[in-house]
């Protein structure tokens, strides 16, 4: 006999809250809401205000990834001043950025998603043990390795931009810090010794040595090869997630958007990366193929979503951010609105990067297997493979000839621009409109948004709850599936700042960072 049923399970170690409301056959999840609970409106704090003031309110939105706000934000005012920004300060603004994902990369895979390895539905596995001694919240030993790693790598910002979090030190033209080789000396240590500890620990080998692993048979015998592959993180990681069949897990849309990641300096040792100016390129990938990206296909949908609607999505530039009051017979569900590419629901993350940049490792598995909670955190644990030799790269380059770090511009009173970059979680936007000094219109499209949207209005899902659909729950009281699945995402909440008292909306101010 069939029984439906409805569960709301509350999200931990999501950045913020997070609900997950199911409608469960049986075990298996039929049907799947991302309830986004709290709604901040920093688009509404910056208006009226000094252009420059969202360089300082901004990074405010989050403290995990205030640099990648920090970056969007400026962005769009160099596109306003038509600033070409010199070769150093493209440098040393990717190479923060670069340092905060890395941090990033690393804390959420080992303080935010395997500590689910840990949980009671894995006590007869027999890895369940090992997966203890390394992840148990606060105390594993991986654990404490990676707060304490990743807290001496993230100087490297303190060093190059002033301070971390909520650094303010990127403008429009440049950036107003001018590190000094006493300074570059520091942080070329620190990534040095960051380097070592990820090729020990979490790689078991050299960046060289995982740079020949290029297919899923390459990934194979790279870990029978030797005990310290295995023993790595990414081989234990390997391990345990074949075991638990996690590469069946949270497969999705199968949709993907990048907005590009690291513009490279015009001249750099390592430009010969390809033609694209990009590290990481932007594009849109569906149905198997990748289309060139084009941002004016960018829109937000609120017809689920606790904002008024103006009957149609609508691009950044024209969007508002306008409080509808929850109502008993509303089809509203999240603060979170539906951002859509060319009218599609679209990952983005970590995989969505790989996937654009064509990476072989990761296209070969998605073309073999499809997307999974396995591929997203194997994308994860691995683009600092990739990111590492840019950084040190960049560092000896920076300062090195001219030492132009700001290019004089002028500031002007009336325009619109975008910053498009991708942050840890994925695609970040900012969108801006200048009218007469001041600005008219702020919108901000952040990558939980685009991962955790609610449906639009063809009632297609966002590509979290997608991936829910399907999802077997073997132990109802310990729901590992669906945790798994929606930390794949690496959800970020954590902006959610200002609360909501019954239904009294008037306080409150937009959700997902």
């Amino acid at each position: 006999m069939r029984s439906k049923k409805i569960r709301v399970i509350p999200l931990n170690r999501s950045e913020g809250d997070l609900e997950i409301h199911l409608e469960m056959d049986n075990e298996t999840v039929a049907e799947a809401r991302s309830v986004g609970t709290m709604y901040r409106g920093f688009e509404n704090l910056l208006k009226g205000r000094a252009p420059l003031d969202g360089l300082v309110i901004t990074p405010r939105i989050c403290g995990i990834c205030s640099t990648a706000h920090l970056k969007a934000a400026v962005k769009a005012l160099d596109m306003i001043a038509d600033v070409r920004v010199p070769d150093d300060a493209i440098r040393v603004r990717n190479l923060t950025l670069m340092t905060e994902q890395v941090q990033n990369d690393l804390r959420h895979a080992f303080l935010l998603f395997t500590p689910d390895f840990t949980s009671p539905a894995y006590q007869e596995h027999a890895l369940f043990e090992e997966a203890v001694k390394r992840y148990r919240p606060l105390k594993g030993k991986t654990v404490v390795q990676t707060i304490r790693e990743t807290k001496k790598i993230i100087e490297i910002i303190a060093i190059l931009g002033g301070q971390w979090p909520h650094s303010s030190f990127m403008v429009p033209g440049g950036v107003v810090s001018v590190p000094g080789q006493n300074d570059i000396s520091q942080c070329c240590s620190l990534l040095a010794n960051f380097r070592r500890w990820y090729e020990r620990r979490i790689l078991g080998c050299s960046l060289a040595r995982w740079a020949e692993v290029r297919t899923l048979e390459d990934l194979d015998i790279w870990l029978d090869e030797d005990g310290e592959h295995q023993e790595s993180e990414v081989g234990f990681f390997i391990r345990f997630a074949r075991e638990t069949n996690l590469h069946e897990l949270g497969k999705g849309h199968g949709n993907f958007i990048s907005f590009g990641a690291f513009e490279k300096p015009r001249k750099s040792a390592l430009n010969h990366s390809g033609n694209t100016p990009y590290l990481f390129p932007p594009g849109f990938f569906l149905d198997g193929q990748m289309a060139t990206f084009n941002q004016e296909k960018i829109t937000e949908d609120v017809t689920f979503s606790h904002f008024k609607s103006h009957g149609h999505p609508r691009h950044p530039f024209e969007e508002t951010t306008l409080v509808e009051p929850p109502a008993s017979d509303s089809q509203a569900y999240s603060w979170g609105k539906a951002p859509r590419y060319d009218g599609y629901p679209a990952e983005t993350g970590p995989l969505a990067e790989l996937v654009m940049a064509s990476n072989p490792l990761i296209k070969g598995i998605l073309d073999k297997e499809g997307p999974s909670v396995f591929l997203r955190q194997l994308a994860r644990l691995i683009r600092p493979t990739l990111l590492l030799p840019f950084m040190d790269c960049w560092l000896r380059e920076t300062g090195v000839g001219n030492e132009i770090f700001y290019r004089k511009n002028e500031q002007q009173e009336n325009g619109q621009g975008y910053g498009l970059i991708q942050a840890h979680r994925g695609a970040l936007g900012h969108w801006v409109t200048l009218e007469d000094g001041k600005i008219a219109q702020y919108q901000v499209i952040t990558p939980t948004a685009w991962n955790a949207s609610p449906r639009d209005a063809n009632g297609i899902r966002g590509p979290w709850e997608e991936a829910l659909i399907g999802t077997q729950v073997r132990d109802p009281e310990h729901p590992v599936e669906i945790e798994h699945t929606i930390r794949s995402f690496d959800p970020c909440m954590v902006c959610c700042v200002h609360t909501i008292r019954g239904h009294d909306i008037r306080s409150a101010t937009r959700i997902f960072c």
